[in-house]
């Protein structure tokens, strides 16, 4: 019998720690759901990604959107589809959930995640999927509905003029 079950069994009151109650004091990571490479287990080894794996999202962000490079092997999308997937019951997890592989550790070390302000957390091929995330975002509402006038189309042919 254990210490701590001897102490309760003899009836001594003793506080303990929530610590000592936790079976583990890590975050539990679900498993993902796909594996990119048997050796790896993941575009890269897991504990590099661990460790780096912001770093490879920035850099494919940069890539991305500012030099026009567009691959797969360190986008948030396929990060989402293989580690997001749906579960048995078709259900797939909201990064409001600590269900979500990202919300897992995220939430355990007090990160704040701003992807999925705009990046949606489920996979592509899903029906709980939107284009974007579900939040309100007033910033995308009337974007390219707007019509530009020729006084506004002179306006900005002259600022870009200007930057150039």
């Amino acid at each position: 019998m254990s210490l701590i079950r001897r102490i309760i069994a003899s009836g001594v009151a003793i506080v303990l720690p929530l610590a000592v109650y936790a079976e583990s004091l890590l975050p539990a990571i679900p498993k993902a759901k796909k594996n990119y490479d048997d050796q790896t287990l993941c575009v890269e080894p897991v504990d590099e990604m661990r460790k780096n794996h912001m770093q490879y999202i920035m850099h494919q962000r940069d890539d991305t959107m500012r030099r026009g490079i567009r691959t797969s092997k360190h986008s948030l999308k396929e990060c989402i589809d293989c580690h997001n997937a749906p579960a048995e019951d078709g259900k797939v997890a909201s990064i409001e959930t600590d269900e979500h592989f990202c919300a897992a550790c995220h939430n355990y070390a007090a990160v704040k995640i701003d992807c999925f302000t705009c990046h949606s957390d489920k996979p592509v091929n899903t029906q709980y999927r939107h284009a974007l995330s579900g939040k309100d975002q007033p910033h995308h509402k009337n974007f390219a509905q707007q019509e530009i006038n020729a006084g506004t189309l002179e306006l900005l042919t002259a600022n870009r003029e200007r930057q150039q």
